[in-house]
């Protein structure tokens, strides 16, 4: 069974500029991606796709191939990662090129390791699903969440003003981390969440929103953290 893992990488992130190759507690963050993937040994090819040299020459340094670059249409700011995917598995079909599942990768997620990937790639085999990714539960129920209007504060759902949270049912939302699918109905939906999709439930600690330079920073003293647990467990 083929298996492709995709890192998209374009060169125009704007929140913090070179985002993808900047470095990461010692080394380009798109490097973490990069090593998960080919530390699980779940693939017949680690590609990265992006518009920019510079994070071309950087991903194959670290191991991952670069057999073409993406197109302009699919490097601007409106595209969406179904589109980057499909444009990727259209290039490999030109070289009568086919893979039975893709997992893309994000490149600034440095929680990602090889375990996550394998388990979420038993998850999708298992269950026949279309689709499996990480999740994270929501801090806070969002069944209490509110709304503002002119600073004035009300509920999103009243039903819940005096709910007890140990009461709600978890809730939880994607890490953003990677995303397992199986080709054929992935070319079918062009979708990364269908309702065949299955999920892998991740701790707070084990992922970070990285969109500003605080982001970043909370990122590095979360990842130093998580290193630290794994290693008083060994």
């Amino acid at each position: 069974m083929a298996n492709l893992a995709i890192i998209p990488a374009r060169g125009g992130s704007k929140r913090i500029p070179r985002k993808n190759i900047k470095p990461f507690l010692g080394k380009p963050i798109i490097a973490y991606s990069i090593e998960a993937a080919l530390k699980s040994k779940l693939f017949d090819e680690v590609m990265v796709s992006t518009d920019d040299q510079e994070i071309a020459d950087i991903a194959i340094k670290y191991g991952a191939k670069v057999p073409f670059l993406r197109s302009k249409e699919n490097a601007n700011d409106f595209a969406v990662l179904a589109e980057v995917i499909e444009g990727v598995l259209i290039n490999y079909s030109i070289k009568s090129i086919k893979f039975d599942n893709i997992c893309c990768i994000l490149p600034a997620a440095p929680f990602i390791n090889s375990i996550k990937i394998e388990q979420a790639h038993s998850t999708l085999l298992e269950n026949d699903f279309a689709s499996v990714f990480t999740v994270l539960e929501y801090s806070f129920p969002i069944q209490r969440s509110l709304k503002i209007k002119n600073t004035m504060a009300s509920m999103v759902w009243e039903e819940h003003m005096n709910t007890r949270s140990q009461d709600l049912e978890p809730r939880f939302h994607d890490s953003g981390q990677f995303y397992w699918l199986n080709t054929n109905r992935f070319l079918e939906d062009k979708k990364l969440f269908t309702t065949n999709s299955g999920a892998i439930i991740i701790s707070q600690l084990e992922a970070q929103d990285i969109d500003t330079e605080s982001d970043w920073r909370l990122a590095e003293l979360k990842y130093k953290l998580m290193i630290n647990d794994q290693d008083n467990t060994i």
